[in-house]
């Protein structure tokens, strides 16, 4: 009897949710005696972190693209952006631009050249630098960070101190990251003055770079936990199993990174040329115009991007003048052959002096001068076999033209020619009617005629 008191107790203790527990009924896991377990709290939601790929030349489109996405991640929240990067370097314009937003951002900034094979060349050395952490897969490397001047002209003198003033203003720009961000001022300099280069172990042995990680994945959680500095205070990042949502370009910076290529600004300008040929020698046609007209503005936008030289696209210029003036003028090709080679030395000029990734391609150059000289060459050659040809039409088309005579030519009578009857004059005596005819010479409107048969022999 004793045991009853006991046995009543655990039948009616309460368990979680305040019911009592009855005969048979379930008993929570992992509960014991008269109390049950309480109930798990709920996982914290993993944390965000926004991705965003630059790949390819740093340019507007580029500044662009990265700008808004750190804009998002901000609205958004996330834990830190991450910057996935392969680039050989770009427009410093742009490359300011991402700098400047990268330190003025209270979201951390994860810059990492991935993956294995990618470098970080040029601009992507400052933007590296700008990072609250920077980071490198296996097998990449970092540096070459020399600036190179674009477009313009003047003295070997006045380049040399040009190129002298950007170099010092790149070299205090980038010490200044490198003291904010506590990395390597020393080889920072040296990359920019000396353009030189390091592996991912070289970077992380000279303290360049934060960490070495196989993948994104691998890299938030080496860098969980960690304390970083942004310009709302101290941050320590919770990154381990974090949710990376990806950030593609929009269609306008798509639009952008395509006009920031030279050679689909050098194609464009060709196809500018083409469109207002056709247009000034089909007047009407509008089509080609139009066409001509868009890829002329496009080209221009393209290459004020890039800022080539003026001396190139003016001889560009030329090229079409004296492409349109071979279409007026009987040159027999030689307007067409100055035109291109006026076309082909602009060219070459257009980016001579812009860096080599930002340079139009030989082979496109050669390719495009080709096309125009064999289409110039085919529509010489069809002026010359035109001017060449027999007349067809109008009086002097009649001439060898063959015929019937409609009554007998003593010498004087009437033949059936073209469709027409006309007077004629034997030069043959006496031809009868029905005899077929040839057409020797006109006089005034008499035709005068041979027999076909005397004319053949």
């Amino acid at each position: 009897m004793a045991a009853f008191p006991v046995a009543l107790a655990l039948w009616t203790a309460p368990v979680a949710g305040g019911a009592p527990a009855l005969p048979g009924s379930a008993v929570p896991a992992g509960s014991r005696g008269v109390a049950a377990a309480a109930p798990k709290a709920p996982a914290a939601p993993a944390s965000l972190v926004d991705v965003i790929r630059l790949n390819g030349v740093i340019a507007p489109a580029t500044g662009r693209y990265v700008v808004r996405g750190i804009r998002e991640a901000e609205r958004g929240q996330a834990e830190a952006l991450l910057i996935e990067m392969d680039t050989p370097g770009g427009l410093l314009k742009s490359m300011d631009d991402i700098t400047r937003a990268m330190i003025n951002t209270s979201v951390p900034t994860v810059v990492y050249v991935y993956p294995s094979g990618s470098r970080a060349a040029s601009a992507g050395v400052f933007i590296t630098y700008a990072a609250t952490i920077a980071a490198m897969a296996p097998t990449t490397h970092l540096g070459a960070a020399h600036p190179v001047t674009a477009g313009g002209g003047g003295s070997g003198g006045e380049d040399k101190t040009l190129m002298t003033k950007i170099t010092n203003d790149a070299v205090a720009d980038i010490k200044g990251l490198a003291a904010r961000r506590g990395r390597n001022a020393a080889w920072a300099e040296k990359a920019v003055r000396e353009s030189v280069s390091i592996t991912e172990t070289e970077a992380l042995t000279l303290h360049v770079i934060d960490l070495v990680a196989s993948t994104p994945q691998e890299l938030l959680a080496k860098i969980d936990g960690r304390e970083v500095q942004t310009p709302s205070g101290k941050r320590r990042l919770h990154t381990r199993n974090a949710r990376l949502v990806e950030m593609p370009m929009d269609l306008t910076e798509q639009f952008l990174a395509l006009l920031s290529d030279p050679n689909v600004g050098f194609i464009l300008m060709t196809m500018a040329i083409y469109g207002i040929i056709f247009e000034l020698s089909n007047p009407g046609s509008v089509f080609p115009g139009v066409i001509g007209g868009l890829a002329l503005i496009l080209a221009l936008a393209s290459f004020a991007v890039l800022e080539v030289n003026v001396a190139g696209l003016l001889l560009i210029g030329f090229a079409l003048i004296l492409f349109i003036a071979d279409i007026k003028v009987p040159s027999h090709g030689i307007l067409t052959a100055g035109g291109i080679a006026s076309f082909v030395i602009g060219s070459l000029l257009l980016t001579e002096r812009q860096a080599p990734f930002l340079r139009i391609s030989l082979t496109l150059i050669f390719a495009m001068a080709a096309v125009t000289g064999a289409f110039f060459a085919f529509a010489v050659g069809a002026g010359l076999r035109a001017q060449g040809r027999k007349v067809q039409t109008g009086r002097e088309g009649l001439v060898g033209a063959v015929g019937v005579a409609r009554t007998q030519l003593s010498p004087e009578g009437t033949v059936f020619v073209q469709g027409e009857i006309w007077s004629a004059e034997s030069l043959d005596g006496v031809i009868p009617a029905g005899a077929r005819v040839r057409v020797a010479r006109i006089d005034g409107l008499r035709l005068q005629v041979k027999r076909e048969e005397a004319s053949a022999s």
